[in-house]
């Protein structure tokens, strides 16, 4: 059955936390800007519909089957994802509508909190989703797309597009290669 929440009911979510998708087989971690309202009100990463990040795993070969979260995450979808080595953070881990209503100041803290997991998991890569906002939160103003030169508490540190369908300059296609980079560095 499909989930479906009114305007008022997702507004109900703005600023609930959303967990980490994460354990101690963690090879890759993907980190968003901050969770979606609909992700919020599932509590499971990136599962507004429209939203790319499942569908580019999966053509990008690191699941093998289409992961649909929309619904939120099932025990066995879960179990794949962190089965693979993948884990899912956020750098402000709090709901809202878009990330453009976050302060610099939440997303430089975001960046600090994210470090001391990073310490605890130890990823191999770490992958930040999304430019401007990795800009922002780690202080890099001229940051460009890929692995970058520094690690990031002891993780490779990648910085690659944002999934989300309000960035119309990639496709699923173009996403699936970025993310097969990184996974396949976090696979070595």
């Amino acid at each position: 059955m499909t989930v479906k929440f009114t305007r008022a009911e997702l507004a109900a979510f703005h600023g609930a936390a959303v967990d980490d998708l994460i354990d101690d087989r963690v090879r890759l971690l993907f980190v968003g800007i901050n969770p979606g309202l609909w992700t919020a009100a599932v509590n499971a990463h990136f599962a507004r519909r429209g939203n790319r990040f499942w569908p580019a795993l999966h053509a990008a070969g690191i699941t093998p089957r289409l992961v649909d979260v929309s619904n939120g995450m099932s025990p066995e979808d879960r179990e794949l994802v962190l089965g693979l080595g993948i884990g899912i953070s956020n750098i402000v881990p709090t709901a809202s509508a878009r990330s453009e209503e976050l302060s610099l100041d939440e997303l430089r803290a975001g960046a600090v909190a994210l470090a001391a997991k990073v310490r605890h998991w130890k990823p191999s890569v770490v992958a930040v989703l999304g430019l401007t906002a990795y800009r922002q939160a780690f202080a890099t103003p001229k940051a460009v797309q890929g692995c970058q030169d520094e690690h990031y508490s002891g993780a490779e540190l990648w910085v690659l597009p944002n999934p989300s369908g309000l960035n119309a300059h990639d496709t699923i296609d173009s996403l699936a290669t970025s993310y097969r980079r990184a996974w396949e560095v976090a696979r070595t």
